[in-house]
């Protein structure tokens, strides 16, 4: 019910009347409740806003697979093409995707481990969220037969011939299929096992380079691009950035 101004009047001159005990039970009775709700969406409030302040836009996204990076080339992998960019490091960033693991031959314990991360690499690339993949042969070869790579070709520099011709002497060929019958194969509906492949320029070996070269990596390492990613011109200065450091 609606009080009168009489009334909220007589109300306001009861409360200042009360003792400093009594105005605190009385609002503790009657407003507790409105209060917390309160303080509960000035917290919300103030984490959403927090969240957007310092929120860093993914510039690329970078796969490490089947290799492990040190802190410190990590740092020269993000932070540095950052760097290279002229980026804002505080307002963007190079997101990672760390340890995965792919293996046609992987034994027991590690067969969930490769399994999980064949699940998350295909939903990065569906979700368009995975845009480099730096990776040791056995993820090269998986992920080149997959058809996961863009191919390296002088279209995909179209808009820097000079760096096409740099990175020339270190591109890498590598299969792709085109067509396979394993299914039918195995299900009787064909008399043998055939698998059409095809060459791809799809990889960049880039062990010898300055930025590699003192990481460490017991074996050749390769950079690919990923053949769906909506983000090419910022992939073709990464591959800049990589050769230059």
């Amino acid at each position: 019910m609606k009080l009168s101004q009489k009334e909220k009047a007589a109300r306001r001159a009861a409360f200042q009347n009360m003792s400093l005990e009594k105005k605190l039970e009385h609002i503790r009775t009657y407003y507790l409740w409105a209060i917390v709700l309160g303080l509960a969406v000035l917290l919300i409030l103030g984490s959403a806003v927090h969240r957007q302040l310092t929120k860093r836009e993914p510039v690329v996204y970078l796969g490490f697979v089947n290799i492990a990076v040190g802190e410190e080339l990590e740092g020269r992998l993000t932070d540095g093409f950052l760097r290279f960019l002229g980026a804002d490091a505080k307002r963007q960033q190079v997101y990672l995707y760390r340890e995965l693991y792919l293996s046609d031959d992987a034994d027991t314990l590690n067969h969930e481990y490769a399994y999980a991360s064949r699940m998350k690499l295909m939903g990065a690339v569906g979700a368009k969220q995975l845009d480099l993949v730096l990776m040791n042969r056995e993820a090269y070869d998986l992920l080149s037969r997959s058809g996961y790579l863009a191919e390296l070709s002088p279209a995909f520099f179209a808009q820097d011939a000079a760096l096409y011709e740099r990175l020339s002497p270190y591109l890498t060929v590598n299969d792709v299929i085109l067509s396979d019958n394993s299914i039918e194969y195995q299900l009787g509906e064909a008399e043998t096992h055939e698998v059409e492949t095809a060459p791809a320029q799809n990889g960049l070996a880039v062990t010898d380079f300055p930025l590699f070269a003192q990481a460490g990596f017991p074996e050749p390492v390769y950079l690919g691009v990923i053949g769906n990613s909506p983000r090419p011109a910022d992939c073709m200065r990464y591959l800049a950035f990589v050769s230059e450091t």
